[in-house]
């Protein structure tokens, strides 16, 4: 595992967005792992921001899956969020593979409810909360 993120505050999130953007820049799916109310969706939407994307980034709690364009490009950017489901095929009912087999960024919250549907080939993400400061984990 890598040495940890230490965020103080909100614009901490950004740099460590951009930081990880650029040390794994060939990866397009990342796995956030943490209790509710750590940042999760706060820290997506700084990586968001961080790729280009002017759109307003929120908690896909409801929906599942929310898509964002990078301004630039008009690529989309995929977040998911499982704590709502109660099985794998649920998730696979509503097209995962299609999503992380698209060459997309894809960011998902709560992946521990589909394990067994997640490629090997991902970015795993724990964050944790510490004395007002967010820990970031990486490998």
């Amino acid at each position: 595992m890598s040495e940890p993120i230490i965020c103080k505050d909100v614009s901490a999130l950004e740099n460590a967005a951009k930081y990880l953007l650029k040390r794994y820049s060939d990866q397009r799916i990342f796995l956030f792992y943490g209790e509710m109310g750590v940042g999760k969706t706060t820290f997506i939407k700084a990586i968001c921001k961080s790729l280009g994307s002017n759109d307003n980034a929120s908690s896909p709690t409801f929906s599942i899956v929310n898509e964002y364009k990078i301004d630039e490009t008009q690529a989309s950017i995929y977040h998911m969020d499982f704590f709502r489901i109660d099985k794998e095929t649920e998730a696979i009912d509503i097209g995962l593979d299609e999503y992380l087999y698209s060459g997309c960024y894809c960011f998902i919250e709560w992946p521990e409810k589909i394990v067994s549907l997640l490629p090997p080939d991902t970015l795993k993400i724990e964050m944790k909360n510490d004395n007002n400061s967010r820990i970031i984990f990486h490998q």
